[in-house]
């Protein structure tokens, strides 16, 4: 699997660009990035940050090639979330939630998330593919709470 490398910084994603051109990345990392950090539309039971009433998501999820589905993350429901324990527990749940396309899809083994808070206001995810060829991929992520 090839892709356009994307590089995480914090706040969204952007193309990885080398001597004027896009540079191409043969591991799981802009497929990862693109799953925990687009957002998923959340659930009629999810409880929506503040007073919003959108539920976001992917247009595109309304007609997936596999039934059921469906691109990014529900990161972005705990941008209004204290910094507790329970909430980072929902934050490594939807980490994975994210990610577990790639068990379905055949390509991972094992995917194991962890998140915790580095300092106030931001969220550490740490991602971990084992694949099925026997490769491990380690995925770390920084990002402004407030920009979920």
């Amino acid at each position: 699997m090839t892709d356009i490398a994307l590089a995480w910084n914090g706040r969204d994603a952007d193309l990885v660009i080398e001597d004027g051109d896009l540079v191409l990345d043969h591991t799981l990392q802009t497929p990862v990035v693109i799953s925990m950090f687009s957002d998923r539309r959340a659930r009629s039971d999810d409880a929506l940050p503040g007073d919003q009433r959108d539920r976001r998501g992917w247009a595109g999820d309304a007609w997936p090639e596999v039934e059921g589905d469906k691109i990014g993350s529900r990161l972005w429901l705990l941008s209004r979330e204290k910094e507790i324990a329970e909430t980072l527990r929902r934050a490594r749940d939807y980490g994975k939630e994210a990610v577990t396309w790639t068990l379905e899809d055949g390509i991972a083994a094992r995917v194991d998330v962890t998140a915790s808070v580095p300092r106030r206001g931001w969220l550490h995810l740490d991602v971990t593919i084992a694949r099925r060829d026997g490769r491990i991929e380690n995925h770390q992520y920084d990002t402004l709470w407030e920009s979920l």
